[in-house]
This record gives structure tokens, C-alpha cells and sequence, in this order.
């Protein structure tokens, strides 16, 4: 019997998610239970940065940096973008102080998970699909049963080929209000 995408696939997804989100709640508890709230205000710096120096995985898929290993840079930039995102969100917190800061946070919330999607549920589904193909070939299944066998599955992986067109805009929105944000606390800071 074969597992299914959903098991084998969309759950660990799930909860690397889950995790994600459990490092940031633990993170934020901890910071208050140790009473060092300020620290979470100086987070989203390190956080932020980790994010841009990831950026470098992009530039060099698009040729823009002739140097560096693309296998090592996606890893990087995985690696990076999940550090830095949970860095940013303790630094939100739970705390609801303006709406720019909260709009950019959500915006990189969505950001990281669409990344994710491309990264653990598309390739994996991919080759979990062709892997269930071969398996009903080797049944002996015909065409049409192998069709109707793999439908739910054909139809999942339709919907999380398009997640590069909700990955590069959100990113980019992220961007302007990650921008937006960061140029406001220089402003009532007076670091300009």
C-alpha cells in the first residue's frame, strides 16, 4: 500500500509550521519570564538582516552573482529566512502598538510559508506523484484507473505549482512595509 501525500508530504509541512510557530511563542514567553522584554526590540535586527543576507540565494539563481554554489545558497537561504522570520516574529511579539509593524509581520508570515510550500510540498509531491505512477505501472493499473487513483493528489500539486505567484509579491509587499516600518523607528527614534 502506498502512503499517501498528505502523510508523507503536507504533514511535516504542517509541522514545521508548527514549529515556527512554537519557537516564536517559546521565545516571547521566555524573554518575559526572564523579564528581558527589551531584547525582543532589538531582534527584528538580526532578524531582518538574516532575511536580506538569504536574499543572496535569489540573486544568484537570476545570475545577478556569478559566484557561489546554488545548492548551498538555497540551504542558506532556507536556513536564514526561517531563523530571521522567527527573530522578527519574538520581536513583534504579542504586543499591538501600530498597525505598519503588524502589516509587515503578517506579510513575512505569509512570505516564509509560501516559501515553505515551494520547498518541502512541491518538489517532494512532485517526485511522490511520479513514484505512485510507477507503482500502479508496475501493478498493472490502466491509464484511467491510475488517473482517478492519483486525482486528489494531481489536483494538490496544481494548486502548489502556482506559489511562486504569491511567493515574489508578498515578498516584495513585505518589503515595502518591512521598509516602511524600519524608516518610521528611525524617525521617532531620531537616528535621523
Amino acid at each position: 500500500m502506498t502512503t499517501s501525500l498528505w502523510r508523507q508530504h503536507v504533514l511535516p509541512f504542517t509541522l514545521l509550521v508548527g514549529l515556527l510557530a512554537a519557537a516564536t511563542l517559546a521565545g516571547d514567553y521566555l524573554l518575559h519570564r526572564l523579564n528581558l522584554v527589551w531584547v525582543g526590540r532589538y531582534l527584528g535586527i538580526p532578524g531582518t538582516l538574516l532575511i536580506i543576507a538569504s536574499l543572496i540565494y535569489s540573486l544568484r539563481k537570476r545570475k545577478h552573482i556569478k559566484s557561489g554554489n546554488l545548492k548551498t545558497l538555497l540551504t542558506l537561504h532556507e536556513f536564514g529566512t526561517w531563523i530571521g522570520a522567527s527573530l522578527v516574529l519574538i520581536h513583534a511579539g504579542i504586543h499591538f502598538n501600530a498597525i505598519l509593524p503588524w502589516l509587515a509581520t503578517v506579510a513575512m508570515g505569509v512570505n516564509a510559508v509560501s516559501g515553505m510550500v515551494g520547498k518541502l510540498l512541491l518538489d517532494r509531491s512532485r517526485r511522490h506523484v511520479q513514484d505512485q505512477r510507477e507503482h500502479f505501472q508496475q501493478r498493472g493499473l490502466s491509464r484511467q484507473d491510475m488517473e482517478q487513483a492519483m486525482f486528489w493528489d494531481a489536483l494538490m500539486i496544481d494548486a502548489m505549482a502556482k506559489w511562486r505567484k504569491v511567493h515574489i509579491p508578498i515578498f516584495i509587499v513585505f518589503s515595502v512595509l518591512a521598509l516602511g516600518h524600519i524608516i518610521s523607528i528611525f524617525l521617532f527614534w531620531g537616528w535621523i
